[in-house]
């Protein structure tokens, strides 16, 4: 057994004075689907709905152990890591401040303090995260604090590899293959650590935050030019440096980007069949299992769901964008003849599943005709076909914006 292994089971072992272990459950439809045997690591019921108690819990525990006399734990965090930090003030009783952008929804806001209570103190600073973090810092020296970072920091990576420790006890024999998200690598480089090659690894990123392929690319950390926060908990600029140490073995082949439209998917069909809610970052493991199916044939494998903290006001986001990623729903500018009987010569081109979503008159391009912005939901993608042949040999113009982002950003 190596030293890391060690420390990682006597964390888990402190660990149990303050929750339970999450469970390990066999999946009956994604294991049919297929044709594996495939366990989810319910990372998404622990106590913060999150992995990110973990690393918060072993990082705290050990500066208390080393240095009893601080005073004062600090963050930045909009999101899993701030309300971690907050649950681990409440439970070994020490003060905490969170530092958390101006912009952070009021639902994470009310989380963390309610996870906190009387041990922590919330600030809100900067617009952006930079901003937040840098205020942060300059408290935690001003007050002699010890800043606890969400992913590049030895303790915290130590931590999150605890999922890995249980993994081991709650399998008879090892899984051939562990699926994990990547945001900054804490939990993906503790969990590869405490494996070693005893079994494989697929990592996977939204494409708006990929960094760890960034890194392996180029062989060191980069920071990305631009961040899609869509699925916040994994959207990271930059993959810490030591979580990299421990990943830039990873072979370029088992590190995969998933696309955050077909991610919505995924989210709404582990709902409606599961009844199980995921954030984005969370259904990243599932999600990949389109990619590796092949790959994965035959095998026990074990997918990490990393986190259920969803506001359900986006609800309706995921759902609009998981449509128009499976081809059921589409947006277009249709040219309608200011005519009597026009409107329903169009409505007799629809088919028996379309189903008018959107319509809204735009203006008029000219006295006998005006612009319509239609939107469209129906049962299958060849529907739209059919519909667009109709208007064609109908003799109106139209024009799908559906993927086009800068019209749907102004029009949708």
């Amino acid at each position: 057994m190596t030293d890391f292994q060690t420390r990682v089971r006597a964390a888990e072992t402190a660990m149990r004075n303050v929750f339970k272990r999450t469970p390990l459950h066999k999946n009956h439809h994604l294991s049919e689907v297929y044709g594996a045997q495939i366990y989810l690591k319910r990372e998404d019921t622990t106590p913060v709905r999150s992995y990110k108690l973990r690393g918060a819990f072993n990082a705290m525990r050990k500066v208390l152990e080393a240095s009893p006399e601080t005073s004062q734990f600090v963050c930045a965090s909009a999101g899993n890591h701030a309300q971690g930090v907050a649950y681990m003030c409440r439970s070994l009783e020490v003060q905490g401040v969170i530092f958390m952008p101006v912009t952070t929804p009021e639902q994470k806001i009310m989380k963390t303090r309610s996870f906190g209570g009387s041990h922590v103190t919330v600030r809100l600073v900067g617009d952006y995260f930079d901003d937040t973090l840098a205020s942060a810092q300059a408290y935690c020296d001003e007050v002699k604090g010890h800043f606890l970072s969400p992913f590049d920091d030895t303790d915290v990576i130590e931590g999150q590899a605890t999922v890995a420790a249980e993994i081991e006890q709650q399998m008879r024999t090892l899984p051939d293959r562990i699926i994990m998200p990547v945001g900054g690598g804490g939990l993906s480089s503790g969990v590869v650590s405490y494996f070693g090659d005893r079994c494989a690894f697929t990592l996977v990123e939204p494409n708006g935050g990929a960094c760890l392929n960034a890194a392996l690319k180029a062989g060191k950390p980069v920071s990305l030019n631009h961040v899609d926060t869509f699925a916040d908990g994994a959207a990271v600029a930059q993959i810490g440096q030591r979580p990299f140490e421990r990943l830039k073995k990873i072979d370029l082949s088992d590190s995969h980007e998933v696309s955050e439209d077909r991610l919505c998917t995924t989210m709404m069909e582990f709902l409606n069949i599961e009844g199980i809610v995921l954030e984005p970052a969370g259904a990243l493991s599932i999600d990949v299992l389109k990619d590796v199916a092949d790959q994965i044939k035959g095998k026990t494998v074990v997918c990490v769901t990393s986190g259920g903290n969803f506001d359900f006001e986006r609800l309706p986001e995921v759902k609009e964008r998981g449509l128009r990623y499976s081809g059921l729903k589409k947006y277009f500018v249709l040219r309608m003849p200011q005519r009597p009987g026009a409107l329903k010569d169009f409505l007799g081109m629809m088919g028996p599943d379309d189903d008018i979503a959107r319509f809204e008159y735009l203006k008029k391009s000219a006295r006998n005709f005006g612009s319509v912005l239609i939107g469209i939901e129906t049962s299958a993608p060849k529907n739209f076909q059919a519909l667009f042949e109709k208007l064609t040999d109908g003799g109106f113009e139209y024009r799908d914006i559906t993927d086009d982002a800068v019209l749907a950003e102004f029009l949708i």
